[in-house]
């Protein structure tokens, strides 16, 4: 069905999709893929100013889980463009994408900073574009925080989590994810490293230099595997 033979109806819910939740589901030959957007800031159990771009968790995590569970849908593409934000809401979404059997794939556009690392290794395939950045750092807090040893052990073992995640969900070896996050010099007032589409592959971060149409190659892909180890079971 090409765009002039829409449904109309089909066309306004299309539109509000995009709009809403900025994401989009796209019908093909090669089965049905839908298009997630992560953007902005991953906004937690704190509301966020009106005037910032942020992505909902308490939106997405439904989300994910209809995906998962709808026959309609073959695979996921992740579209990410994010500064990063709230570590648990982050860190919730990243565990449901990893936990997803369906094909997924991300795709770093732009930036995928602090928890945008987390969020785009999840997928089962992780592309960055040549000249996308992803912010390594420690975990930061804002706001009071009480001077007192607990604080310190609550703040080391919720970096132990996203370590643990970042590099169980990737190729990257824990000494060097640590030494890019423990990097002094390299970013003005933080701890911490910036590193490019190129390098990010390199050192394993992310599986491959790519861009919609290598991503989309990826799910066609996955899809046609799927199809045929159903058939294969079906005879």
């Amino acid at each position: 069905m090409n765009e002039k033979t829409k449904d109309p109806q089909r066309m306004e819910e299309d539109r509000r999709q995009i709009e809403d939740l900025g994401s989009s589901t796209v019908k093909t030959e090669h089965g049905t893929i839908y298009t997630l957007t992560i953007i902005g800031q991953v906004e937690g159990h704190q509301i966020l100013p009106e005037t910032a771009k942020t992505t909902k968790y308490e939106q997405v995590l439904p989300l994910l889980a209809s995906i998962e569970e709808s026959p309609e849908i073959d695979g996921l593409l992740i579209l990410l463009n994010t500064v990063g934000g709230d570590i648990e809401a982050g860190l919730a979404i990243a565990e449901m994408i990893a936990g997803m059997r369906k094909p997924t794939v991300s795709l770093v556009l732009g930036g995928g900073h602090s928890i945008g690392i987390p969020l785009a290794v999840s997928a089962k395939r992780c592309m960055i574009a040549p000249t996308a950045s992803m912010t390594i750092h420690p975990v930061r807090m804002t706001g009071v925080v009480v001077g007192a040893p607990q604080t310190y052990q609550y703040f080391n073992r919720i970096q132990e989590q996203i370590v643990d995640f970042v590099t169980t969900n990737s190729d990257i070896s824990r000494e060097k994810f640590l030494s890019y996050m423990m990097a002094t010099g390299e970013i003005a007032t933080d701890v911490g490293s910036v590193i490019y589409g190129r390098e990010a592959v390199e050192v394993g971060l992310v599986d491959q230099l790519g861009s919609v149409g290598d991503a989309l190659a990826y799910l066609h892909d996955e899809i046609d595997k799927n199809r045929s180890g159903e058939n294969t079971e079906a005879e």
